[in-house]
């Protein structure tokens, strides 16, 4: 097909793109960092695309063209959009399969080494991506987000088809959809305490967080994953697929319909508890 034709036919593919990135999830503490930088890409950004990305493939550029007008509607400030034509070296997951040379959309920064910034090349350059297929569309694809088109290098191969194990494996965290009660018990020594706070998972499976305060020692908190608390669990390990479900998909407060349930003194003591189990998780790092 002329390149002409290619273009006119992918501009419903434009639209559909630009709807996909303004609906990403906004609720992170980062700023958006350059799609071009792979190794800044946290682990909650990779997450995202990984559960999002029904595709996920290895391709080498051969070539791509600078869209403007109509075509480029949308695109920020200091980037460019391109449609890349690209063959598929590796298809990493794809229970469909894919067209061996596929075509799709990418907004990434300009060039800015030379006086006048210009779309970059990327001809013959390998790249990690995150897509949907197009329906009715076999050798279209849909990056899922504008971090979705990574600089391939080994490491970055790595990252994502570690995350893309850790959602596949058996038993993987589930999403957490939000808080179902909470029971805080006090001990029988001045300063001892224990609070459990059940939560709601997308797939019922049970998660709790059980935090335990003792005289003279530091709090501890730990999360099971099964209707019995663990004692002997503990916090979840920073960039993890369970890690990744709790610090990003807790709320920030406990919800007033879970407080209230609680009894006096009980409620400011299991909202602290809460509040600790958050600091210790930390920031999700959703940069978007």
């Amino acid at each position: 097909m002329p390149p002409s034709r290619r273009l006119a036919a992918v501009l419903p593919l434009c639209l559909i793109a630009a709807a996909s990135i303004a609906q990403l999830p906004r609720n992170g503490a980062n700023p958006v960092v350059s799609p071009q930088n792979s190794a800044t890409i946290s682990y909650a950004d990779t997450a995202d695309m990984v559960l999002a990305a029904p595709l996920l493939a290895i391709v080498t550029v051969d070539q791509s063209t600078a869209l403007k007008g109509p075509q480029a509607a949308g695109v920020a400030p200091g980037l460019a959009r391109l449609f890349v034509e690209a063959t598929v070296d590796t298809l990493v997951r794809g229970a469909g399969g894919i067209s061996p040379k596929v075509s799709y959309l990418v907004d990434i920064p300009l060039d800015t080494a030379n006086r006048t910034p210009k779309p970059p090349k990327l001809k013959k350059q390998r790249f990690l991506v995150l897509a949907r297929p197009v329906a009715g569309r076999p050798a279209e694809i849909m990056l899922v987000g504008p971090k979705a088109h990574i600089p391939w290098t080994p490491d970055a191969e790595a990252r994502v088809r570690r995350v893309l194990a850790e959602t596949l494996a058996p038993g993987a965290a589930p999403a957490i959809t939000g808080i179902t009660s909470a029971f805080h018990v006090p001990g029988s020594l001045p300063g001892e305490s224990e609070t459990q706070i059940f939560l709601k998972t997308a797939d019922s499976r049970p998660i709790s967080l059980n935090v335990l305060r003792r005289p003279g020692e530091r709090p501890r908190w730990a999360v099971s994953l099964t209707e019995m608390v663990d004692n002997s669990a503990a916090p979840p390990p920073r960039d993890t697929l369970l890690w990744y479900r709790l610090a990003c998909g807790l709320p920030r407060l406990m919800p007033q319909t879970v407080v209230d349930s609680l009894q006096g003194a009980d409620k400011a003591a299991a909202q602290a508890d809460y509040q600790l189990v958050l600091a210790g998780l930390g920031a999700c790092g959703r940069s978007r």
